[in-house]
């Protein structure tokens, strides 16, 4: 062996529960056994961006990705490449492509600004965070005037990438403008929506850059204290944030005199019971405040009186993670990346019948059939795709044909498909609409508040409507029904959870009206998997 090898190892959520950390110890103990320790350097990181094959060791300088899944794995990559420099072909994963680059991995179209970091650092060591640019955007925005900073964010045209899409600067400006003894910045790390998890890669993976994207907002906006209200089950994502806040206030980057400046700003997190509705910012803030997660009347809004009736920056962790580069390398260099009216890079979650399931971050403008196939690897088992749901559990349903669409802030007028939370679920052709229907809504249902009635019981009729069609008792009138809901849960529920579950529910009800008829007294699913196809439990 004539060169010093690094071995990175993905230590995430998902690897854990793959038994991350016992690969690892098991190959540290055989690095040792057999005197390579000297030689070889095992290191932890954040997601590589994929899950689903096992637990990945990234081998460096050799560019090689190993999946493992066992002891036996283990022992192959250290006799084998460790010892004698041959690789493991049985464990490769033959399609990674680490490009050079922390913004060109796995593929060149892949441009990576929010997980700039991610599966390249090890997320609880602040000096390699330091060693790539990191905190450098929080130093050049300390030597500029909060108005320039926020004049940089509007130029930059950066959009809340939680869903909505307001632009962030303009935010940021109206809580800068409201006079107040005292100011909070608050990120939602809430991530309630099913199938997105890129939040919590994120958080696991590179700390850091949240942490920096909020202190700068805390500048620009005159704030002295900020929170990440995070679910509660996100355990790593939780000891990750906590370890890396109490490193940045042994280096000075929290706390009092920020880098010796006049600027104090203080960081904590706060766990939530996870609550779907929690996502939308008052009622996130009323569970801050330790009152019951429901959201509030607007206006006000909470940049005027949010936390404690105080001026009140929200935003979410992909947006906080955009901000240091935008301020260290310009709103030029972002305005290059994307689309005219939605710049930069979109984090996607990628989950159902894919091959390839995963984070990816790819130039706004990038199309769901690129995602799907590019990104997705396609759909395993020589099966057909049937439809894909665009934005997470709030987002549209379409169909393969449809896929060429691209995705923006702008896409949902332009061709019915979602950006929102940033999630593509691709759905087979074995699985039965009405029950993707049915279960989507009992989410929905389950998670309302129950403060305003159009929600609390519009899901719970819908539930019951799609229940009835699953069992093949559906009819025409009930079909027309779930319209008439749709259309007064848009226009009169209190919130944004119940005004958007129209979205989802006509999109799938529009393009599968067919699938849904065939359920009305059928005498069994056209798919083969409703409820009225499965055996009946026998009565004890």
């Amino acid at each position: 062996m004539s060169k010093p090898i690094t071995v990175l190892v993905s230590i995430d959520s998902n690897s854990l529960l793959l038994g991350a950390r016992h690969l690892k110890n098991y190959l540290n103990t055989l690095v040792e056994n057999y005197n390579l320790s000297s030689m070889v350097e095992i290191l932890e990181t954040g997601s590589f961006g994929e899950y689903g094959r096992g637990v990945l060791f990234l081998v460096l300088p050799d560019d090689v990705m190993y999946s493992a899944k066992s002891e036996v794995d283990i022992e192959k990559i250290v006799l084998e490449h460790l010892l004698k420099g041959r690789k493991v072909r049985d464990l490769v994963v033959a399609d990674f492509d680490s490009g050079g680059s922390v913004e060109a991995t796995k593929s060149t179209s892949e441009v990576r600004i929010v997980l700039r970091n991610a599966g390249s650092i090890d997320p609880r060591n602040l000096e390699e965070y330091i060693a790539l640019d990191g905190y450098q955007g929080l130093a050049k925005a300390l030597r500029m005037t909060p108005e320039e900073v926020i004049e940089e964010l509007k130029k930059s045209n950066l959009r809340g990438r939680g869903g909505a899409g307001f632009p962030t600067g303009l935010k940021w400006e109206f809580t800068q403008k409201v006079r107040s003894d005292e100011k909070f910045v608050i990120c939602n790390a809430d991530e309630g929506e099913p199938g997105t998890f890129k939040d919590r890669l994120i958080m696991e993976g590179d700390p850091h850059s949240v942490i920096e994207g909020m202190v700068i907002a805390g500048y620009a906006v005159g704030a002295s204290k900020g929170y990440i209200y995070i679910r509660g089950e996100y355990f790593e994502s939780v000891s990750s944030l906590r370890d890396a806040i109490s490193k940045a206030y042994e280096y000075g980057l929290l706390g009092q005199s920020v880098l010796g400046t006049e600027f104090s700003f203080d960081l904590s997190v706060r766990l939530g019971a996870g609550a779907y509705v929690c996502g939308e910012e008052t009622a996130l803030i009323e569970s801050i405040e330790g009152k019951s997660g429901r959201p509030r009347l607007k206006p006000p809004y909470p940049p005027v009186s949010g936390l404690y009736g105080k001026p009140t920056v929200v935003n979410n962790v992909e947006t906080f993670a955009c901000v240091p580069p935008i301020i260290d390398k310009g709103a030029g260099w972002f305005r290059s990346i994307g689309t005219q009216s939605s710049p930069g890079t979109k984090v996607f979650s990628l989950c159902g019948d894919l091959v390839k399931r995963g984070i990816v971050e790819v130039p706004m403008g990038t199309s769901v059939r690129d995602l799907v196939h590019k990104f997705g690897g396609g759909i395993p088992k020589g099966r057909t795709l049937k439809m894909v749901q665009t934005g997470g559990a709030a987002g549209t349903f379409i169909k393969p044909e449809e896929m060429d669409a691209e995705l923006d802030f702008d896409s949902f007028k332009k061709s019915g498909a979602s950006l929102g939370s940033g999630v593509i679920l691709a759905i087979d052709e074995t699985h039965c609409a009405v029950d993707i229907a049915k279960n989507l809504m009992e989410f929905f249902a389950h998670e309302s508040c129950g403060k305003c009635s159009p929600c609390r019981e519009g899901t719970r009729v819908i539930v019951y409507i799609l229940d009835e069609f699953s069992k093949g008792r559906g009819t025409v009138e009930m079909f027309n029904q779930l319209y008439d809901i749709s259309e007064t849960m848009e226009e009169s529920s209190f919130c944004g959870l119940g005004q958007s579950v129209p979205i989802p529910l006509r999109s799938i009800l529009d393009r599968f009206k067919d699938e849904f008829l065939s359920h009305l007294n059928s005498p069994g699913c056209p798919v083969g998997v409703c409820e009225f196809d499965k055996p009946e439990k026998k009565k004890r």
